[in-house]
């Protein structure tokens, strides 16, 4: 089962693999899906798929040689939406204490 909340690094794993791709293409795609914020190593990387895989969020498409793909799973886009909804009542429940231009009254 999805670890609820999710950390920065699963959150942003899981929404790279909605789109299938091997280690290397991941980290691209978690580096630029995240504006250069989030830069994930390969021990991170590889941590995390044996765990979620493990877990059922991922699945391995494919291994040609030592090149696995992975892709998320049903499960894990539900884990995903989830964690994305999560998010969202976290940032509506500030609301009440912003002021003008979205600073903290």
């Amino acid at each position: 089962m999805a670890q609820i909340p999710m950390t920065e690094s699963m959150y942003y794993l899981l929404l790279a693999l909605l789109h299938p791709g091997h280690g290397y293409r991941l980290m691209q795609e978690i580096r630029e899906v995240s504006g250069g914020r989030v830069q994930m190593g390969p021990g991170t990387l590889y941590g995390l798929l044996g765990r979620m895989s493990d877990d059922g969020l991922i699945v391995v498409r494919e291994q040609v040689g030592t090149r696995k793909v992975y892709a998320i799973t049903e499960q894990g886009k539900q884990a995903l939406q989830e964690e994305y909804e999560r998010l969202c009542r976290m940032t509506q429940d500030i609301q009440p204490f912003l002021g003008e231009g979205g600073k903290l009254l």
